[in-house]
């Protein structure tokens, strides 16, 4: 994969985040030409600049709710294959802020695919989902591709809604044309973890932050169930998509799932347990843990898993790496940013152990 993407321009939406600062690194590991488009890092700190990922993309400060600076950035750009991992990524805080989450989620979905429509160097565009997409009915078997949309809350209503938008925009501007060589696809990953986020109301995070107060850390919704898995693997898939839909267009331009194997589902009382025995290996130390539901908490799902079945047949993807050694890893790089390690080249050499992995 990596002789792909010597060279390719690569435009990322969101690359200042934590999904796509790690995404940045490995296509600048690759040797692809990365330009992003964000606003400034969400947090801090953030993963950008603690990995000091400014010199590995050239970026322009933007929102994608802006669809004409968006649109003249990626025209300037011509870029060969575009990510769009911009978003407002939380679910409490869509139910604070409802309408910016639809702006965002939905409307800058729309102008990135406006932006994509006129700029003819594109080949190849993977829109960044979620799992929380589907209509969630909390049964026990996984979501398939080809589950209704929904969602309960703001947030994963807004993301089935940019699902349905990258479909119509899929069928009536690019599918329609016979010449036409752009491939668009939508990925849906689950419960992502890795070293580098620091967003409230997520679990690791917090597990962090209390740790850094020597504070106790309250978990909410302690028996849910999540598809959790580490940023790297969902991440390879999307580059997997991304290079199929250069190379063959439309075979490749649907949705598709990458979520752990049916072994790593657990509860979210179970990973505080293997995380916190982790970070006490790696003598980060050790954080009290108050598993309790808040009486006025809104709405989260209970338990939500992802089919994987299509990635496996299609794609001959699957997951790398279990559950464990994901927090194993995880809880290393947290405990490298507590002793004030060089955190950039921490990412390198997980990058390079996953690369490795059979």
């Amino acid at each position: 994969m990596a002789n792909f993407w010597r060279d390719k321009r690569v435009f990322i939406t969101g690359h200042t985040g934590f999904k796509g600062s790690w995404l940045t690194l490995w296509l600048h590991l690759m040797g692809a030409r990365v330009s992003g488009y964000a606003l400034p890092a969400p947090t801090n700190p953030s993963l950008f600049h603690l990995a000091r990922l400014h010199n590995c993309v050239q970026t322009t400060t933007g929102d994608v709710r802006d669809p004409r600076h968006l649109a003249e950035t990626m025209a300037a750009v011509q870029p060969d294959v575009v990510f769009h991992l911009a978003a407002q990524p939380l679910v409490r805080d869509s139910y604070a802020t409802p309408v910016d989450t639809y702006a965002t989620n939905v409307m800058g979905t729309v102008h990135l695919l406006e932006a994509v429509r006129h700029t003819p160097s594109v080949r190849s565009v993977v829109v960044v989902t979620s799992d929380k997409c589907y209509e969630n009915r909390e049964w026990l078997w996984g979501y398939r591709e080809d589950d209704p949309m929904g969602g309960h809350d703001p947030y994963s209503s807004s993301k089935g809604a940019a699902e349905l938008v990258t479909s119509a925009y899929r069928r009536s501007f690019f599918a329609s044309k016979p010449d036409n060589t752009v491939g668009i696809a939508s990925v849906r990953a689950g419960n992502v973890i890795g070293g580098g986020d620091f967003a409230p109301d997520r679990l690791i995070p917090d597990f962090i932050r209390a740790l850094e107060r020597d504070e106790p850390v309250l978990i909410r919704n302690p028996h849910a169930v999540r598809p959790w898995q580490f940023v790297l693997e969902p991440l390879s898939g999307y580059m997997e998509i991304a290079r199929l839909l250069y190379e063959q267009g439309g075979a490749y331009a649907e949705g598709w799932n990458f979520g752990p194997a049916d072994t790593d589902l657990q509860t979210v009382s179970q990973l505080c347990a293997t995380f916190n025995h982790s970070l006490q290996k790696n003598d980060a130390g050790q954080v009290e843990v108050r598993l309790e539901t808040p009486p006025d908490a809104p709405h989260e799902a209970a338990l939500l898993r992802l089919d994987i079945s299509k990635v496996r047949q299609r794609l001959d993807w699957i997951p790398k790496m279990e559950l464990y050694t994901a927090l194993e890893l995880t809880a290393q790089w947290y405990a490298g940013y507590l002793n004030n390690e060089d955190l950039r080249t921490l990412c390198e050499n997980q990058i390079a152990f996953y690369q490795n992995l059979n």
